[in-house]
């Protein structure tokens, strides 16, 4: 597969998506105990959502899609969970 078709727009708008669906999640998760129950259920909520975008988006499950959409999943988290400590910690100021 050439470089053009592996970062296609397709995949571009996948990856967007899936960022965009954990930031939420990893707000969610960012309040929570780790290893609890709902820490385990934010991280995986989201696994159905972007396996039906890759449906939608006619992406299907090229081994060279992962990359990045997996890089884009963990840093939705991420940026999330990050951003609900700095407010955690905003507001007990």
């Amino acid at each position: 597969m050439d470089f053009q078709t592996l970062f296609s727009n397709t995949l571009f708008q996948a990856s967007v998506l899936t960022l965009l669906i954990n930031l939420p999640f990893g707000y969610l998760r960012g309040g929570e105990r780790r290893l609890s129950f709902k820490w385990f259920l934010y991280i995986h909520l989201p696994i159905p959502l972007i396996v039906a975008i890759r449906f939608w988006l006619h992406l299907g499950f090229k081994w060279e899609t992962y990359p990045a959409l997996i890089l884009m999943f963990f840093l939705g988290q991420a940026i999330g969970a990050r951003y609900r400590k700095l407010k955690d910690k905003k507001s007990d100021k």
